[in-house]
């Protein structure tokens, strides 16, 4: 399960409201690269939600819903974000995601970027 806090969820609204994706689903994916070898890749994906049901898609998608947002994890990176807390905040840096992987055993500063077992 991924869990999506409120000020995350009201951050993807905003997102998709302002690229007029408003029934757009939120990918979460892990990849290759960044400072402590994987980093995460968030995207807007159209797909219209009253098609889709939860669980698992044709294209072995894991689908989850939290705070009225539809995540979309494929099923190789659902084994590094299982557990994941997503948060947003704004401080004098500006605004940006908050990652809580329990996952993770090495992240780097940015926090975009970590290791797992």
């Amino acid at each position: 399960m991924i869990h999506i806090s409120q000020a995350a969820a009201t951050e993807i609204k905003r997102v998709q409201m302002s690229r007029n994706q408003p029934d757009s689903l939120f990918r979460l994916r892990v990849k290759e690269g960044g400072c402590s070898g994987l980093f995460y890749s968030l995207e807007l994906e159209e797909h219209s939600r009253t098609s889709n049901s939860f669980g698992n898609n044709a294209r072995g998608d894991l689908i989850y819903e939290s705070q009225d947002i539809y995540v979309v994890v494929d099923e190789l990176s659902y084994s590094s974000v299982r557990g994941l807390k997503l948060d947003y905040s704004e401080d004098l840096m500006g605004g940006g995601f908050r990652f809580q992987n329990p996952n993770a055993i090495n992240t780097c500063s940015c926090g975009l970027s970590f290791a797992i077992n």
